[in-house]
């Protein structure tokens, strides 16, 4: 009686399906149609311009800056964040992320606006550029955490370590983050908040589930179709006299004509490096502004591992979100260069986007860089 032949040897497979969502339309390296795309890209655009104009909005008129530095400040940002997009997709991770403004800066910003160097002058136009140069430096020196770290490999080596069941914690504090930011928001002016809430989930959530045809239209552009709506109602309301006896606080909040930007901006403005002159160095702010990288560096760490999963990626290897990290600390460096007053982190609102859509391609986000780049060159 012949012998039984050897058990084979266990050969290498990569990732079984099961690590992958379901569900995905569109996945990484599968994009949709271009006037698909191009509407998907705008979307994105209009998901990080909210952060974009909150962050200077509450910045630099602290650093003495007006309604011109502020607009020009937002140029910079979605400039910076198009061209750290575009480096992070084909160079980092080559996930679908969109690279912008982070909310963790804004505290050790503030420290530095209240520094006493600065506080002292009297000249707000010279107090808004001496508070800058200062940030650019801090910032300057912050980035070399994460590029050391991500280059060189050091963070791959600690994500060896990080388990699925550790990673789902690190990526719903990240979500969960947001809540602290948002919800409050969305109180300072329910009469339109609360709206754009309902009406968000209404298109997004349940017309896709009830109506029989469009289904995919509700559910992907649902931002797009309340956004504007919203928007004309707000609209409405100012010239209407809802707020003209509201307190000035609810006013800014509210109204659709209280920013300054439009008026500030200029037509036609390219950003360039050191346009608000040297940057200068201080070893506190440094210091701080150096804690505040490292928890960025955690923070887009769990946003990598999100992206891969909803864009309907296998598991995201460590080597490659070291290098991600790597190049986002590149984009912290450009940030300072530029002059923005705040570092680049993954938009976590983008990588909720990314779910609520289904819609995983690189080239959507691709896309969604260019009208950064666009709209922050021509932005009158």
């Amino acid at each position: 009686m012949a012998a039984a032949p050897p058990p084979k040897a266990d050969e290498l497979q990569p990732h079984p399906p099961k690590e992958q969502l379901a569900g995905v339309s569109f996945c990484i390296t599968s994009p949709p149609p271009w006037p698909e795309a191009i509407i998907l890209g705008f979307q994105h655009f209009i998901v990080m311009l909210g952060t974009t104009v909150i962050i200077p909005s509450a910045l630099v008129p602290q650093m003495g800056g007006r309604n011109e530095e502020k607009a020009r400040v937002v140029q910079t940002i979605l400039f910076v964040a198009g061209i750290n997009t575009l480096l992070q997709t084909f160079f980092g991770t080559r996930l679908p992320v969109v690279m912008g403004g982070s909310y963790i800066f804004v505290a050790p910003t503030i420290s530095i606006i209240l520094a006493g160097r600065y506080s002292n002058e009297a000249d707000p136009r010279e107090k808004f550029l001496r508070t800058m140069r200062g940030t650019q430096g801090a910032l300057i020196i912050a980035s070399t955490i994460q590029i050391i770290l991500g280059f060189s490999g050091l963070w791959r080596n600690v994500l060896k370590l990080l388990s699925p069941l550790s990673a789902v914690p690190l990526v719903s504090l990240v979500g969960f983050g947001l809540y602290e930011l948002g919800f409050p928001g969305v109180a300072k002016c329910v009469e339109v908040g609360l709206p754009e809430l309902l009406l968000l989930v209404v298109f997004s959530q349940y017309l896709p589930q009830v109506l029989h045809f469009g289904k995919d239209v509700f559910g992907r552009f649902g931002v797009l179709f309340t956004v504007p709506i919203v928007w004309l109602y707000a609209y409405i309301l100012t010239i209407g006299g809802a707020y003209k006896n509201s307190p000035p606080k609810t006013q800014v909040h509210c109204r659709v004509d209280r920013s300054g930007l439009v008026a500030g901006a200029p037509w036609i403005s390219v950003p360039y490096p050191f346009q608000w002159g040297a940057p200068t160095f201080d070893a506190g702010e440094a210091f701080a502004m150096m804690m505040t990288s490292f928890i960025a560096l955690v923070e887009s760490t769990g946003a990598f591992i999100g992206a891969s999963r909803y864009a309907s990626a296998t598991m995201i290897p460590p080597s490659i979100i070291s290098r991600g990290i790597g190049w986002q600390g590149i984009g912290i460096l450009l940030d300072s260069f530029f002059g923005t007053a705040n570092g680049t982190s993954v938009s976590v609102e983008n990588i909720g986007l990314l779910a609520l859509t289904r819609v995983g391609s690189r080239r959507v986000v691709q896309i969604s860089a260019g009208f950064m780049i666009f709209f922050s060159v021509l932005d009158g």
